[in-house]
């Protein structure tokens, strides 16, 4: 068992040559709002994921045959377009090597550069964000770079966005959903009514999907920035992305905003059992 890897399997299912998925940490924290911490989240993830079962029961399988790499953390300068370019280029090069590429956030800000690389590589895709918060500011707190604009950056890549779960936002962001007419499903909408197939109908072929943990409700994860009561539990929010990677070709995946809280365990190692659970969609 290696430690320092995704579910500390061995090397024969490990090594970067034969594996067909990739995890890229990304340590990254430069503008988390309220509780910080996110910057400590990949490394609690990939120590919480050495106690995931490699067995799943579910689909009676054992996807991490199919190789799971981890790659090292990256590391970043402060400078934050120089930093962004750089995420692009590491997962850029990944995908042109035919690897399935998952980010470990970190903030959400990440993400822009994250799918940025996603966007050069793929045609006809949109993104299919899970989260609690819009994160449609033009800039926060003087950064167009915040977690808090990450969605508005995007939308300047590629308008195909679609947003589920949000239950907070600020009227700036209220008013741009609406002026621009975003498929954004908010979460007192969703837990009246299902709109799985009208969330699926919205997407385009490709789809990569960008998960901030304050989707799911503070009682199933407490360890995030912002919690925003009124969340989403794990059978239900694990029933409609099992739908999301059945309907559409799921090309990569980012999970962020963790805020690892120390003697609090299960928060890591629920969104390590969550990313072990979405590869085992893609693969079996």
């Amino acid at each position: 068992m290696s430690a320092q890897n995704f579910l500390g399997i061995e090397k024969e299912f490990s090594s970067y040559n034969d594996s067909k998925v990739v995890i890229v940490p990304l340590p990254y924290e430069a503008s988390t709002s309220y509780m910080g911490g996110t910057k400590n989240a990949p490394q609690a993830i990939i120590e919480a994921s050495q106690y995931v079962e490699l067995y799943d029961e579910e689909s009676e399988s054992e996807v991490y045959k199919k190789g799971i790499y981890t790659a090292e953390a990256l590391s970043f300068t402060g400078k934050v377009e120089d930093d962004f370019s750089f995420v692009t280029e590491i997962f850029s090069g990944h995908l042109n090597k035919g690897k399935f590429v998952v980010g470990l956030g970190g903030e959400h800000s990440l993400s822009f550069p994250v799918y940025r690389a996603f966007c050069k590589k793929f045609d006809n895709i949109s993104v299919l964000q899970l989260d609690a918060h819009s994160d449609l500011r033009e800039s926060y707190e003087g950064s167009i770079y915040s977690h808090a604009s990450v969605m508005k950056r995007i939308y300047g890549l590629n308008k195909s966005i679609v947003q589920v779960g949000i239950r907070s936002q600020c009227v700036e962001e209220a008013g741009f959903i609406k002026e621009n007419n975003l498929d954004t499903f908010y979460a007192h909408r969703i837990k009246k009514k299902g709109f799985e197939d009208e969330i699926i109908e919205r997407l385009n072929e490709n789809v990569f999907i960008t998960i901030d943990v304050d989707f799911f409700d503070p009682s199933v994860i407490p360890a995030t920035g912002t919690p925003e009561p009124g969340g989403f539990f794990w059978d239900e929010t694990l029933a409609f992305l099992k739908y999301v990677f059945k309907e559409k070709n799921v090309v990569g995946f980012d999970v962020v905003e963790l805020s690892p809280i120390k003697g609090l365990i299960h928060p890591d190692f629920t969104i390590a059992k969550l990313i072990y659970k979405l590869i085992g969609f893609k693969f079996c």
